[in-house]
């Protein structure tokens, strides 16, 4: 038997299941074991630990709204390879979600509550994207991905240096998010010029720093 083609309908049932599962908590499953596991769980003062969970919430957040980006742009793909290619990217970063959610846990800390916030909105800009075309769409993957390894690039260095679990974690986020970076220039996306990827930096700050105390 042939499986039945997804209607519009399908997909937006899809997206609402994916949209509840990444903003509850405990929700995400992650495929792949937590780099932190293997690394054990360091002595730090009260401010370290209080500062390690804020970053952590940050990283938390910057992984709903990849969440929530990949599923706008799926939604509005062109062509269904595309829609593919960013559902799998989507699928890949669960697993950030899940370790990101473990790790303030450990640290006695909860995600940020303005995530449903950064979800809405990033869902809007990824399915405007996908809107306009799929180059576009592709290009803005990799431009946020650029975002984003810098951003984890910055947490290696602000980390508590005996916080080993955390930085195992953000290390490995790194490696995944510059994968994909290219994997979008590979698939045709477009090269963003520095203004607009200036902008994309400035709206990440605004996000970084609510969520870190929020």
């Amino acid at each position: 038997m042939s499986e039945r083609k997804l209607t519009g309908l399908d997909h937006l049932l899809l997206q609402a299941d994916r949209a509840l599962r990444t903003l509850s908590p405990g929700a995400p499953c992650h495929g792949r074991p937590s780099p932190a596991k293997a690394e054990p769980e360091a002595d730090m003062s009260d401010a370290e630990r209080k500062h390690a969970a804020g970053l952590m919430r940050v990283n938390h957040s910057g992984e709903v709204c990849a969440q929530a980006l990949y599923q706008g742009q799926a939604l509005t793909a062109k062509l269904p390879e595309v829609r593919g290619e960013m559902e799998r990217a989507a699928d890949e970063e669960i697993d950030h979600l899940a370790w990101c959610e473990l790790r303030l846990r450990e640290l006695d800390s909860r995600p940020s509550l303005l995530n449903p916030l950064w979800y809405g909105l990033s869902f809007g800009l990824g399915a405007a994207a996908g809107k306009i075309s799929d180059r576009i769409s592709l290009g803005f993957v990799a431009a946020t991905e650029e975002q984003v390894c810098k951003h984890l690039e910055s947490h290696l260095h602000r980390l508590p240096a005996q916080d080993q679990k955390s930085r195992a974690v953000v290390e490995q986020m790194r490696i995944d998010e510059e994968e994909h970076g290219h994997a979008a220039l590979a698939a045709g996306g477009a090269r963003f010029p520095a203004p607009m990827k200036g902008l994309m930096s400035l709206v990440s700050k605004v996000m970084t720093s609510a969520s870190y105390r929020v």
